[in-house]
């Protein structure tokens, strides 16, 4: 008996918690439902304590390629307050940077080593393209923006076929190429990279005209004026994330692709029925190889090309390791 009144206690205690609750529910929404259609002032005063909006520190130190930035200039400072304001709250995008830079910086710095380019310079494919396989108005195209005669004078193939300003790994080279004979002209990377955007022609311009041998010392137009605080920016957003509120776990990163290799050195007359023979299907062909521009290679040449297949598990989701 003492058990049965205890359990209808409880049960009584538990029904009455629960309409009081339904019905302090009801009143929070009929309250906040009047009062953002009513009240203005308190409406504004939870905008004001709900959302913060913070100005950044900027470092107090900063080198390009090793070399100093003027940080101690007026001028310098603020630019580069521009750049660093715009790519933090621009979250979506520098957040895509941040992914798609697990997958690419470590060949575009393999690469770069390689070809002996300072680090620094990968920022340079982030800025032009946001490490994708974009087209400018202009024409520009790849994840280092390269017109087809620039292309072509640093090495890269250029047709209906085979377009190279696609493929990551060559047109690195391409741009490290540019860049080395850029700093031979200038002696300065800042410059180089200044003269990757307005070619060396509109930069030997500038420095003649102004009497002046630093970039940081340039009166520029205002895509080449923000051109390397840009490149800085992203340079100091990515290697230092948290610094300016981004939070990625490795597995929200993008793994690189795990691929084979085959090679094509004759015609293949249609390139979905060569991925299916491969084990895979055209559109992962083409996402792979980008830089073949038709269904068909027909390779009249003979030139031997090396293609990326899916390996084993390229599907499976992979984090990034530490």
């Amino acid at each position: 008996m003492k058990l049965s009144n205890t359990m209808g206690t409880v049960l009584r205690t538990t029904l009455w918690a629960l309409l009081l609750l339904g019905g302090s529910l009801c009143i929070h929404l009929l309250t906040y439902s009047t009062f953002v259609a009513n009240n203005d002032l308190d409406h504004q005063r939870v905008f004001n304590e709900g959302y913060k909006v913070f100005s950044l520190t900027l470092p107090n130190e900063l080198t390009f390629c090793d070399e100093k930035v003027p940080l101690n200039r007026l001028d310098v400072r603020e630019k580069l307050d521009r750049e660093l304001l715009v790519n933090t709250y621009w979250q979506s995008s520098t957040l895509l940077a941040h992914k798609r830079a697990a997958r690419w910086f470590p060949l575009i710095e393999t690469v770069m080593k390689r070809e002996g380019v300072p680090d620094d310079l990968k920022y340079i494919a982030v800025i032009e393209s946001g490490l994708m396989n974009v087209v400018s108005p202009a024409g520009a195209t790849g994840y280092w923006q390269f017109m087809k005669e620039t292309g072509t004078q640093f090495g890269l193939e250029v047709n209906n076929e085979v377009d190279e300003r696609y493929h990551v790994e060559k047109s690195t080279v391409a741009a490290c190429k540019y860049l080395k004979s850029a700093y031979a002209h200038y002696g300065k990377w800042a410059l180089a990279a200044a003269s990757y955007n307005l070619g060396q022609g509109g930069v030997d311009k500038q420095l003649g005209r102004q009497k002046q041998d630093n970039y940081f010392d340039l009166l520029l137009n205002e895509e080449t004026g923000r051109y390397v605080y840009r490149i800085l920016a992203m340079k100091e957003i990515l290697r230092d994330p948290e610094r300016y509120g981004f939070h990625l776990r490795n597995k929200d990163l993008y793994a690189p692709y795990l691929t084979r290799t085959a090679e094509i050195n004759g015609p293949v007359e249609d390139l979905a029925d060569y991925a299916v023979a491969q084990g895979t299907d055209y559109k992962t062909l083409k996402l792979l190889n980008p830089w073949l521009r038709d269904n068909s290679l027909l390779n009249k040449t003979g030139k031997t090309y090396t293609v990326l297949l899916p390996a084993p598990g390229f599907d499976a989701v992979a984090e990034m390791k530490e």
